[in-house]
């Protein structure tokens, strides 16, 4: 079935009016978009970020947004009518509520969440790995595949970050080492650690949706249980998580974002094997020199240094 994809501007103020003169027509599955949400996550979830996108910023400057779907049939095109009608009205009745201008985009069922893998191909990363999309078929060669689905979560290998990190874990796995990745998203730091020969790997996620995600990914690449784990919990703020990791790690991973690298900077040597490498990316470059600051403070020599697009990565150690 096709499907009309309708979408209404306007304010925060014109948020309840529009999704009350919807409901009244009998759309009630609506999806809003509210600039002052957007501004509340940024200033409640700093630790998360590190540089939030100028256009966007300004896309969102006072601008609001209700999103509802009809089918592409006569039916559907008759309740538009009816709602362009009723938005009319609204217009003539109301003038803080923003353009109400209404827009539409024409979709098929498949696209709402597969059209984009189509960006997403195959990646030769450093010397030795090809990551592969599930969906796609390549020759390796005598490069290591890694085979991913990143589902709904960070980690595709496509952004600068991860594939920092990447080229420097292939560089510093040589077989049998034990490997903790912080912040795993799809898993695909720790997998490229066992398919470059790593003897197990524990990865840890604040993210509950990243459980099944990356055992799953595990699973295409024939990986169990028996040598991966993957845990859900907050290593910054719970001791608990921090007790069941334990330590004597050759590798930990961190490719997250400097404030929480910062973070875990202090629990660094507790969790290290002696010689063991901190490998932290994620780092846009005008908080490059604070975390390498915080690193040196801490006692960690940083071995070397990688910088793409922006983005810095630290191979660090005692």
């Amino acid at each position: 079935m096709n499907w009309l994809a309708l979408h209404i501007e306007t304010n925060h103020a014109g948020l309840e009016p529009v999704e009350t003169m919807l409901s009244a027509l009998g759309i009630d599955g609506v999806v809003i978009d509210d600039e002052t949400e957007f501004q509340d996550f940024l200033e409640n979830n700093h630790q998360y970020w590190d540089y939030v996108d100028e256009e966007l910023e300004e896309k969102m400057r006072g601008a609001s947004q209700v999103t509802f779907y009809l089918s592409a049939d006569e039916e559907g095109f008759a309740k538009m009518g009816e709602v362009r009608i009723a938005l009319q009205s609204l217009k003539e009745s109301r003038d803080d509520c923003g353009s109400l201008l209404m827009t539409m985009d024409d979709l098929q069922d498949a696209d709402w969440e597969n059209n984009w893998k189509q960006y997403y191909k195959p990646m030769e990363i450093g010397q030795r790995l090809l990551v592969i999309p599930q969906w796609e078929e390549a020759d390796c060669g005598n490069r290591v595949p890694l085979i991913l689905d990143p589902g709904l979560t960070f980690g595709t290998g496509s952004h600068a970050t991860t594939q920092l990190c990447l080229t420097a874990l292939e560089k510093a796995v040589r077989g049998g080492e034990k490997v903790l990745d912080l912040g795993c998203g799809s898993g695909i730091l720790s997998i490229a650690a066992l398919k470059l020969g790593a003897a197990s790997a524990v990865a840890v996620d604040i993210d509950d949706k990243c459980l099944n995600v990356a055992y799953e990914n595990a699973a295409l690449n024939g990986i169990g249980k028996d040598t991966y784990t993957v845990k859900v919990g907050d290593v910054l703020g719970d001791e608990a998580i921090r007790a069941e990791l334990g330590g004597g790690y050759d590798v930990v991973l961190a490719n997250i974002v400097a404030d929480v690298i910062i973070g875990l900077v202090p629990m660094v040597r507790s969790l290290l094997a002696p010689g063991g490498l901190f490998l932290c990316s994620g780092i846009i470059d005008d908080r490059a020199e604070e975390v390498a600051a915080h690193l040196r403070e801490a006692g960690l020599e940083i071995a070397e240094t990688r910088s793409a697009d922006g983005w810095f990565a630290y191979t660090c150690h005692f």
